[in-house]
C-alpha cells in the first residue's frame, strides 16, 4: 500500500491521467536558459522608471535588440546602414566576414542580456552587426573630424549628434564592450591615430558630458573590464575604491536639511576633490564637491544607478543620492547649495532643481546596515543637536550678520551695563544713606 493509503496501481491511473501537462511542464524546465555570469545589460527594474519614463527609453535610435523595431526609431536605421557600409569600407573588410564573426559570438553576445531575445539567429546577429560599427563610427567621426562626410546628417546638417549620443548612455540600449573592441581592432592605427576604443569613449563622453578631471581614471578603466557604455560612465565618475566613503551602520533615515544645518550654525563649502562622493564634515565646516545639475546628468545618473542595483555593485552612487536627497528638501536648499558655489544649477530655476535631486532618489533602496554616509549624517545629526550651536548661529545670521548690526548690538550692550552700573550705583547710595 502507498503511504497515503492509495494504491500504486491507483497513483499511477492518475498520473497518466496528467501525462500532457507533465510532459510540458518537463520541457520547459529543460529548455530554461542558463543563468551565465556575462549578463550585465538589463531592463530598468519598474521602482526606478514609475520616476521617469523618458530617462530610460530611447528618443531616437535603438542600439542592441531591446528596443529594436519600434516604429518611434525607425528613421535612423537608414542612418545606420550607411555607417555599417563606410565601416566595411574603412576596414578594407568584407560583409560575409562580419556576419561569420558575429555568428561565433552570437551565443556569448545573448548571455550579456538579461532578457531573453526573441529574435531569430540571423535577426540578432543583423542589429548586433549594424549597431556595433554604427557605434564605431560615431565614435571615429566625434574624435576624428577629418572622417566626416559633408553630407552626413549627424554630424552636419541637420546635425542630429545632439539628439543621437544620450540614447547611447540608456542602460536598455547597450551593446557589450567587447565586441565593439574586437570591430574596432579591425580598424587601421593610421586611421585611429593610435587611440585605443577605451581613449575614443572618454574622448566622447567627457566632452559632451561636461566632465572634467577624469583623466585619472583613464588608467583604471583601462585595467578593468568595461561592461558598456553606461558602465563606462561610471567608472568616469567613480574615485580609485581606497577612496570611496567608509560604510557603516545608517542609525536613523533621518538628515538635517541644508536649511537645517544653516540655522544650526554649519558653515558651507565647495570641497576642491575631483572625487564626487567625498562629501565631509569637520568642525563645523560641511564641504561638498561641486556638482552640476541638469536634464543631461539626470539621465546620466539614473542610468548608472539602474546598473549598479541591476549588476549588484557596490552601491556608492545609490548612497550618494540618497545623501543628496537629504540634504535637499525644498528650493531654499538649493539656493544654500549655489550660493555657496557647490552646485551649479544648470535647469536656472531652485524649484526644478530642488525636484531633480529629490526625484533621484525614487526607487532607490537604503541598506542602513551598509552605508556608506552613516558616520557623516550622525555627525550631522549630532551638530545639530546641541542647543548652544543653534542660539550661535542664531545670535550671528539675525544680530551680527552685518557691521551695523554689530554695533548696535555692542551699543546695547554698553547702554545696558551703563545702566545697570547706574542701578547699582543708585542703590548703594541710597542704602547708604540711610545708614548714616
Amino acid at each position: 500500500m502507498a503511504g497515503n493509503g492509495e494504491a500504486p496501481n491507483d497513483i499511477e491511473s492518475q498520473q497518466a491521467q496528467h501525462i500532457p501537462l507533465i510532459t510540458s511542464m518537463r520541457q520547459e524546465l529543460e529548455d530554461l536558459p542558463i543563468l551565465s555570469p556575462l549578463c550585465c545589460i538589463y531592463k530598468v527594474p519598474e521602482r526606478l522608471r514609475r520616476a521617469s519614463e523618458k530617462a530610460y527609453t530611447p528618443q531616437v535610435v535603438s542600439i542592441g535588440p531591446l528596443h529594436h523595431g519600434k516604429d518611434s526609431l525607425q528613421a535612423m536605421e537608414v542612418h545606420k546602414r550607411r555607417y555599417l557600409q563606410a565601416f566595411i569600407v574603412r576596414t578594407k573588410a568584407s560583409l560575409e566576414e562580419y556576419v561569420v564573426k558575429m555568428k561565433n559570438q552570437e551565443e556569448k553576445l545573448r548571455n550579456c542580456y538579461a532578457e531573453t531575445i526573441d529574435f531569430t539567429s540571423d535577426e540578432f546577429v543583423k542589429i548586433i552587426l549594424v549597431d556595433a560599427a554604427f557605434i564605431i563610427e560615431v565614435l571615429l567621426r566625434y574624435c576624428i573630424h577629418e572622417l566626416q562626410d559633408e553630407n552626413d546628417r549627424i554630424f552636419n546638417k541637420p546635425w542630429m549628434l545632439q539628439d543621437v549620443w544620450p540614447d547611447m548612455r540608456l542602460l536598455e540600449n547597450q551593446l557589450p564592450f567587447f565586441i565593439l573592441e574586437e570591430l574596432y581592432a579591425r580598424v587601421s592605427s593610421n586611421v585611429t591615430e593610435g587611440k585605443s576604443l577605451i581613449d575614443l569613449s572618454h574622448n566622447f563622453f567627457t566632452s559632451l558630458m561636461h566632465i572634467e578631471g577624469t583623466e585619472g581614471n583613464l588608467q583604471t578603466i583601462h585595467s578593468s573590464r568595461v561592461h558598456h557604455f553606461v558602465d563606462f560612465c561610471r567608472h568616469l565618475y567613480l574615485p580609485p575604491q581606497p577612496e570611496w566613503p567608509a560604510k557603516g551602520k545608517l542609525e536613523t533615515l533621518t538628515t538635517p536639511s541644508m536649511t537645517d544645518l544653516h540655522r544650526a550654525g554649519v558653515k558651507f563649502k565647495v570641497r576642491s576633490s575631483k572625487n564626487l562622493f567625498d562629501i565631509r564634515f569637520q568642525g563645523g565646516m560641511l564641504e561638498i564637491p561641486k556638482l552640476a545639475i541638469s536634464d543631461e546628468i539626470e539621465l546620466t545618473i539614473r542610468n548608472i544607478l539602474a546598473f549598479e542595483q541591476c549588476h549588484s555593485l557596490e552601491n556608492i552612487i545609490n548612497d550618494y543620492v540618497v545623501v543628496m536627497d537629504r540634504l535637499v528638501n525644498t528650493p531654499k536648499d538649493v539656493e544654500l547649495l549655489v550660493k555657496y558655489g557647490i552646485v551649479e544649477n544648470r535647469l536656472g530655476d531652485s524649484s526644478g532643481g530642488s525636484a531633480l535631486i529629490n526625484n533621484l532618489a525614487d526607487g532607490v533602496i537604503v541598506d542602513s546596515k551598509d552605508f556608506c554616509y552613516a558616520t557623516l549624517c550622525k555627525d550631522l545629526n549630532n551638530y545639530c543637536s546641541w542647543t548652544w550651536h543653534k542660539w550661535k548661529a542664531n545670535l550671528r545670521q539675525n544680530y551680527f550678520n552685518t557691521p551695523w548690526a554689530i554695533i548696535s548690538f555692542t551699543a546695547a550692550v554698553i547702554l545696558l551695563i551703563l545702566t545697570l552700573i547706574q542701578a547699582v550705583t543708585s542703590v548703594f547710595s541710597a542704602v547708604k544713606g540711610k545708614s548714616t
